[in-house]
């Protein structure tokens, strides 16, 4: 069966910068799938890439096999996109901004609108300028989840929403899988990730470095286990597999990797237990795992710190390269490149800034070609 999305060795540079390195993800048919990663990691860029807003420097991306650059209008026709952060039409109503959207996509069910919206508890009769950001998010998730799509790519989406509203969004995102549609789940709340997703990816510094199941990754990672015994458990210190033992009071904690579970499991047995409790890792362990540490801010600053340190290399082997070729080559080379990154992350901006849902970058845009027409009209 084809993968709804198919990226292979995808790159993306912003001038010097590098937001993505090599990245490989695959959503099948019918799957949730998280899309995790602290501020940086490339998940928007992919996203951008996969809407057709972006050209990748290199790598191919594909959306129901086909290329997003190319294929845009017959894609979009096929999936609805919600950003974290939501603008609207300030003089039209949600109702009406939803129509709007409807509309670009070609068909609109108004009674199925209704009743998100009545799940949502969003009035749609609202101007846009009065909403708040959590009711601009409300109308951003009724137009994509009434529309009739094959696939929801979602970019933090309940930015904004209050708890009863998160609760009310996995149920329809439960809803929406069950009819066949996919989902590619780009979110913080990693708790809604761990409630939703069929597999996960976790991306950093612009490569995904671990993707699979949550059973999967939870194999990797390792199960808390405190445990009381009749007789001294010091022996367990002594397995492999086995971290962290110690013992307050009675009860003794330690943390066991997943494939010497069972032989922790025997030698427990022989020391007689009154009480346990194992916890398998939660998303949130597995996610602090691959960045290192325990804190999440700690995870975020090694994430700048490895992109910063990536950097520096790129710049050294670019210094390295300049020092070994003639001047002038290399001054050709630079002029080229960096007309080239600017032409191509210019048409990128553009692309992005034009879409329905950020109306005030498309009036400006409209106000500056007609200056432009009216300037050479005159001369």
């Amino acid at each position: 069966m084809t993968a709804v999305i198919q990226i292979e060795n995808l790159v993306k540079d912003y001038g010097k910068v590098r937001a993505l390195n090599g990245l490989d993800l695959a959503v099948e048919p019918g799957e949730v799938h998280g899309f995790l990663g602290p501020n940086g990691a490339g998940k928007t860029t992919t996203i951008r890439i996969l809407l057709g807003l972006l050209r990748p420097t290199s790598g191919t991306a594909r959306v129901f096999g086909v290329d997003p650059i190319r294929n845009a209008v017959q894609l979009h026709r096929r999936l609805a996109y919600v950003p974290g952060d939501v603008e609207l039409w300030p003089n039209l109503t949600g109702g009406e901004a939803i129509d709007v959207f409807s509309r670009l996509r070609g068909h609109a069910d108004r009674a199925r609108v209704e009743k998100l919206a009545e799940r949502f508890d969003l009035d749609l009769g609202k101007k846009g300028r009065t909403y708040s950001k959590g009711n601009r998010q409300k109308v951003a998730l009724v137009a994509a989840l009434a529309a009739e799509v094959d696939l929801l790519i979602l970019d933090e989406p309940t930015a904004g929403l209050d708890p009863l509203m998160e609760a009310v969004f996995q149920e329809c995102i439960r809803d929406a899988k069950s009819h066949g549609v996919s989902v590619l789940l780009s979110s913080h709340i990693l708790a809604q990730v761990e409630a939703l997703a069929d597999r996960v990816s976790i991306v950093r510094a612009g490569q995904v470095i671990e993707s699979g199941t949550l059973a999967e990754l939870r194999h990797l990672t390792r199960t808390d286990v405190r445990v009381t015994t009749t007789r001294p458990a010091d022996a367990l210190g002594a397995l492999p597999g086995v971290h962290g033992l110690r013992t307050e009071g009675d009860e003794v904690h330690f943390q066991v990797d997943g494939e010497h579970m069972q032989q922790v499991v025997s030698t427990l047995a022989d020391l007689g237990v009154h009480a346990l409790v194992a916890h398998p890792p939660t998303l949130e362990q597995l996610l602090l795992r691959h960045y290192g540490t325990s804190d999440p801010d700690e995870a975020v600053a090694a994430e700048k710190s490895a992109e910063r340190a990536a950097q520096a290399g790129r710049r050294r082997g670019r210094e390295g390269t300049r020092a070994e070729g003639s001047p002038a080559d290399h001054a050709g080379d630079a002029r080229g490149n960096s007309a080239g990154d600017s032409r191509d992350d210019h048409a990128g901006d553009r692309s992005s800034n034009g879409h329905p849902g950020d109306p005030s970058e498309t009036r400006r845009s409209a106000r500056q070609g007609a200056g432009k027409h009216s300037a050479k009209e005159s001369r």
